[in-house]
């Protein structure tokens, strides 16, 4: 594969928060800051670099904040699907996850965006696997793993947690951070941004897919001089295609022969 590199955010307002209890059931919704600000200063410094990205957000944004959802898509990015309220995906049975499926592309229909991708929250597909996907009517998954490929119809563009800016802090992901730098210590965000420039340089050198996957929420932690960094890599990486996730499944897709059973998925959850 020539490279390709996908440049995708995952999370958007108070939808992870009130899955994990964070915020109580009755608390006011609809103007958290990553959606008031965070992701509106964020597109901007997308659209100066000319770098188009993938959106994964939850279903209930499509009802809170449909007016930034247009936006981003409007601006030639992706918005894709991050499950409903940011349910563990691996813990709904496959009717659950088609309902939690169904429900979310009919919200976002209903605000003018067509959904193509999931990306699993907790990074596995669980019971229902690709056959909720391709019965939903999208074209691509994105768990954690490694390998572009073709299960049953779908596109699998796998994004590893090397990659997560939150795999520097949680727990679970001490494995990851040994892989970055050799130690499982909690990583650094200049560290991390390093290790992602690394991996763009082999990316151009080597080929392949590299999904990396930023939180609007953490931005604050990776700090402006770090993302500036990050984009200007990202903008400037000469001989690698930076595309939406739609983008690459449908490539992906049109190579049935190449790419089928191209991927390994990892078991591994931030969970």
């Amino acid at each position: 594969m020539t490279a390709t590199l996908a440049l995708t955010f995952d999370n958007l307002g108070e939808a992870a928060e009130l899955e994990m209890g964070a915020l109580p059931a009755e608390a006011p919704l609809g103007g958290h800051r990553t959606a008031t600000e965070v992701v509106p200063a964020l597109l901007e410094r997308l659209g100066e670099r000319e770098i188009a990205a993938t959106f994964f957000v939850e279903g209930m944004n499509a009802e809170l904040y449909p007016e930034l959802l247009r936006e981003i898509d409007a601006r030639g990015h992706e918005v894709a699907y991050h499950a409903w309220r940011h349910e563990q995906w691996d813990e709904l049975s496959a009717a659950g996850q088609a309902e939690n499926l169904a429900r979310g592309v009919d919200a976002f229909a209903r605000i003018g965006i067509e959904i193509a991708g999931l990306r699993p929250p907790g990074g596995r597909l669980g019971p229902g696997g690709v056959g909720v996907l391709r019965d939903a009517g999208l074209s691509y998954c994105s768990p954690a793993g490694t390998g572009p490929g073709i299960e049953d119809d779908v596109a699998l563009l796998p994004f590893e947690w090397r990659h997560l800016d939150a795999s520097c802090v949680l727990p679970p992901l001490a494995g990851a951070r040994e892989q970055m730098t050799g130690s499982p210590d909690p990583v650094e965000p200049a560290t991390f941004v390093a290790s992602l420039r690394a991996e763009i340089d082999r990316l151009a050198e080597d080929g392949g897919f590299l999904a990396i996957v930023l939180h609007p929420f953490m931005l604050d932690w990776l700090g402006a001089e770090n993302l500036d960094a990050l984009l200007d890599s990202v903008a400037a990486a000469g001989g690698v295609g930076v595309t939406r996730c739609r983008d690459v499944a449908d490539s992906v897709l049109a190579q049935p022969d190449r790419f089928a059973g191209g991927t390994v998925l990892d078991a591994t959850s931030w969970a």
